[in-house]
């Protein structure tokens, strides 16, 4: 967590949380949604829009974590912006040597292969579960062609209670 957002949680702790202004897509994309886009429906199918300014997403990226009840988060100084997931609180990247980055910007090592009843691949890493992105499930197949990933058959619907996390904070929000 970057330093200036550490001082603004110190100088003021009793911000209030903020729910439903913020997605991140199935492919590493950033939404901002403001009201207009909340009232036209849960994420994703009302996105909001598309952030493109690197400086704010390597600020979102670098700031991002889950409280102990698994809802992920942007900590914006002193408030906690939750966070709507598409699908999974990570999207991996798989570079042509089968390492692995999130699209955070972490690089991890995957300690698991998942594949779901719809085909989509997921890879278990330390700091926590993420879908392959689409760009990427070819050079993730040569991987597992390789024996480098044995995938494990999931229900999609079970990922989130088996990972603890959670993909609507906005709608478990305190009253």
């Amino acid at each position: 967590m970057d330093d200036i957002v550490k001082q603004a949680l110190a100088k003021w702790p009793n911000v209030p949380h903020c729910y439903g202004w913020l997605g991140l897509d199935a492919r590493g994309n950033w939404y901002m949604r403001d009201d207009r886009t909340q009232a036209a429906g849960a994420f994703p199918e009302a996105k909001g829009s598309l952030l493109r300014h690197d400086k704010l997403i390597d600020f979102i990226q670098r700031n991002y974590d889950h409280d102990d009840g698994g809802q992920w988060f942007f900590q914006n100084g002193p408030q906690r912006v939750y966070v709507e997931l598409e699908a999974t609180p990570f999207i991996w990247r798989v570079m042509d040597d089968f390492s692995v980055t999130a699209h955070t910007g972490t690089s991890v090592e995957p300690s698991a292969c998942l594949v779901d009843e719809s085909g989509k691949l997921y890879l278990v890493a330390p700091i926590g579960l993420g879908l392959v992105h689409t760009q990427d499930v070819g050079l993730a197949a040569d991987a597992i062609e390789a024996g480098r990933w044995q995938p494990e058959t999931v229900v999609a619907a079970e990922l989130p209670t088996r990972f603890g996390y959670v993909m609507s904070p906005a709608t478990k929000k305190p009253a």
